[in-house]
């Protein structure tokens, strides 16, 4: 392809990624999952001059258990910093924070492009099939649900799969090409701000430095001083961006990396993230014996295979997965495919119970690509193969490249508007929560006091209040969490919050006669109350004088 070709393949790839997640993200109206929220809320904090900070106590692993919250114990700053940019121009609104994610999202199918192009050179295929490979696997990357889903929410997904894709291009490159990379090489410098910007993305950054040493120290025909210098020009950009931010983690939570995160490997279930007086340790991990330990495994693994990569990218995801043996072999593709299996063994095995709340989720846009790519090529090889028996004289990649981008529109089609739907649904919830509790003279705002909550970020960033996280624990340890927080009166459960919320209190467990349900009053609207399934507790026990 001429250079102009390839400039028109990749903006013409460009726009039809942006025009289809403008047109998916306006049906999002509400920042959900939760840590699109907390990304969200952190942004307008900051642009309201309050600092990195948020109003959720929505873990208690890492001190100082204060409110105003410093930001980012666990996650990292980068997507906040990008969504507060267009908030600080349109507005602090949702919609406005979406700019952001929607744009960076838009570069994901473009780099996937590339990808292509460099595999089907790498394997010398003809002119007609690399256009078929690299344009087919752009577009069905700028329709995919799960990359479209995901570019309407601002927080880490796709700007670790912008950093990842960008990192994996550049690193076969400069290993094609070693003994010209010198000190200030901009392939080189490129290299390090993408891994010092990742740093500051997700945690999973470190699987990315650790490919590149690997890469670096393979590389053909160097010494032990060039493998040094290749890695070190890199390691001295990424830790000149990532040193300021761990001197503030330092500062605010005495200590220059997010500790917190080791602690998720002992999670026996999603909800010891909210643990106050039963925090996970590994002797209890240890204690569900082998064969539990080999289960909650064995979860993790389906889990992160099933739900996270071919629920929603299906049929591509499953052909992507049968022919990834195959198709996943070759120098252009082995760091994407190194960093997808390191991400997805580590996360399924170390990180069982964690993964299933998201771990492995908002990381896994490169193994979407990865996915797409390798189903592709390998309809590509079943196509080919079928011409030659039957004697086609021009090439018909181009029907598995089409089928793809037109099967995934379809799936996206059909199946995002019922997310947009849900996020409608929710928004009118704590809507509706806030004004019904008003009405009965339960108002919840900020000088009520901290209001416990199985949604504890949602409740601060709608109703701008205080907001703690309700642990999986009794009704007592409930108690003593409200009395470390003084001014704390109400307990917001919506729905089965955990094994022990609604259940201990409605069977009467010890410290059950201190929660009392309130009457939310009647729902004026039409159709379904959206609190039909949400209690709000005083907390208040008998003879106390709260």
């Amino acid at each position: 392809m001429t250079r102009r070709e390839l400039a028109l393949s990749a903006v013409g790839i460009f726009l039809v990624a942006l025009v289809v997640r403008i047109v998916f993200a306006a049906q999002i109206v509400f920042p959900k999952p939760e840590d699109t929220a907390y990304y969200v809320g952190v942004a307008r904090n900051l642009l309201e001059g309050r600092g990195l900070v948020s109003d959720a106590l929505w873990s208690y692993s890492t001190p100082p258990l204060v409110f105003p919250r410093p930001a980012f114990e666990v996650w990292l700053p980068l997507p906040t910093f990008l969504a507060a940019i267009p908030m600080a121009i349109l507005g602090t609104t949702f919609a406005a924070s979406q700019v952001s994610s929607v744009l960076i999202g838009s570069l994901v199918p473009v780099l996937a492009w590339r990808l292509g192009m460099d595999v089907a050179a790498e394997r010398g295929l003809s002119t007609e099939r690399t256009r078929a490979i690299a344009l087919g696997t752009g577009l069905t990357t700028a329709v995919y649900l799960p990359l479209v889903l995901n570019s309407a929410l601002p927080d880490s997904t796709m700007l670790f799969g912008v950093i990842a894709l960008g990192a994996c291009l550049l690193m076969t490159r400069v290993a094609r090409d070693p003994r010209g990379a010198r000190l200030t090489d901009p392939r080189l410098l490129a290299l390090g701000v993408l891994l010092g910007l990742g740093a500051l993305t997700r945690n999973e950054t470190i699987w990315l430095a650790l490919i590149w040493v690997v890469v670096a120290w393979r590389a053909a025909g160097t010494t032990s001083g060039e493998r040094i210098r290749l890695i070190g020009v890199v390691a001295v950009v990424a830790l000149v961006l990532f040193v300021p931010w761990a001197l503030r983690d330092y500062q605010a939570f005495g200590n220059p990396l997010p500790g917190q995160a080791l602690n998720n490997a002992l999670y026996l279930s999603g909800y010891d993230l909210f643990a106050w007086n039963h925090p996970p340790t590994l002797t209890r991990h240890l204690s569900i014996g082998l064969d539990g330990l080999i289960q909650l495994r064995v979860t993790g693994v389906e889990h992160n295979l099933i739900n996270v990569l071919l629920l929603l990218g299906l049929p591509v995801s499953a052909v992507g997965v049968i022919a990834l043996p195959w198709q996943g072999r070759g120098f252009a593709l082995r760091p994407v495919v190194a960093l997808s299996l390191v991400m997805f063994l580590i996360t399924s095995l170390l990180f069982p119970a964690a993964t299933q709340w998201g771990t492995f989720l908002h990381a896994a846009a490169p193994v979407h690509v990865l996915l797409v790519m390798t189903g592709i090529l390998g309809l590509d090889a079943v196509i080919t193969r079928i011409g030659e028996r039957v004697g086609w004289t021009r090439s018909a990649s181009w029907v598995g490249a089409l089928g793809s981008a037109i099967v995934s529109l379809m799936f996206t089609a059909v199946l995002l508007p019922s997310y947009g739907q849900g996020s409608r649904d929710t928004a009118r919830h704590f809507e509706e929560l806030g004004a019904r509790m008003a009405a009965i003279g339960r108002p919840l705002d900020r000088d009520a006091g901290p209001v416990i909550s199985n949604f504890p970020i949602w409740m601060a960033e709608t109703q701008r209040v205080d907001s703690l996280a309700l642990p999986d624990e009794s009704p007592e340890d409930v108690l003593d969490l409200a009395a470390h927080f003084p001014g704390t009166t109400l307990v917001v459960v919506v729905g089965k919050a955990s094994n022990n919320w609604p259940a201990d209190v409605q069977s009467g467990q010890p410290g059950a006669d201190c929660f009392t349900p309130l009457d939310l009053g009647p729902y004026g609207g039409t159709g379904q109350d959206p609190l039909a399934e949400t209690i709000v507790y005083a907390i208040g026990c008998p003879g106390n004088a709260s």
